[in-house]
């Protein structure tokens, strides 16, 4: 009988082996998955320095927030820059002209300076032979209280037509 004992106490201590490889074994691969898992979660939290998920979506909230306010505040700031730009009198024309038929060449000028609203001002130098005369007349929405020429009508629209 005692040879009976020896061959169950070694089936057992064999089962106790076998059991205790597939235990390693088992504790290997969820060892490996916790790993995967811990890394997922850091690469999740980032360096926010928070281990909590509500604290970090709070941190994230609060931060998107701010993105979002600094967005508005740039939004605002770009309809200023874009109303201050086209009342900038950016449009410039030159149209040269003959004021006298009798003599000269095309010496006498209308500059119009204008924005996108045709706000400006038109300037016009009639050259003569021994004089020059020199005019300013205020444009608002392409009209001016001053009788305007025909050249500085045309003056305005090709600056008008620049853009």
């Amino acid at each position: 009988m005692n040879g009976w004992n020896d061959q169950i106490a070694m089936a057992i201590a064999a089962g106790e082996g076998l059991l205790l490889l597939i235990l390693f074994i088992w504790l290997g691969v969820y060892a490996s998955k916790l790993r995967k898992l811990k890394s997922a979660h850091h690469k999740l939290m980032g360096e926010t320095g928070v281990n909590n998920m509500e604290d970090v979506m709070h941190v994230l909230h609060e931060r998107l927030s701010a993105l979002e306010h600094n967005q508005n505040n740039q939004g605002e700031k770009l309809v200023q820059h874009e109303k201050r730009l086209s009342s900038l009198k950016g449009r410039i024309s030159v149209h040269r002209f003959n004021a006298f038929s009798d003599s000269g060449s095309d010496l006498s000028f209308s500059i119009a300076f204008v924005n996108d609203d045709q706000d400006g001002v038109v300037i016009t130098g009639i050259h003569g032979r021994e004089q020059m005369f020199l005019y300013a007349k205020p444009i608002d929405k392409g009209q001016s209280a001053y009788m305007l020429t025909p050249e500085e009508k045309t003056a305005i629209n090709l600056a008008m037509q620049k853009g």
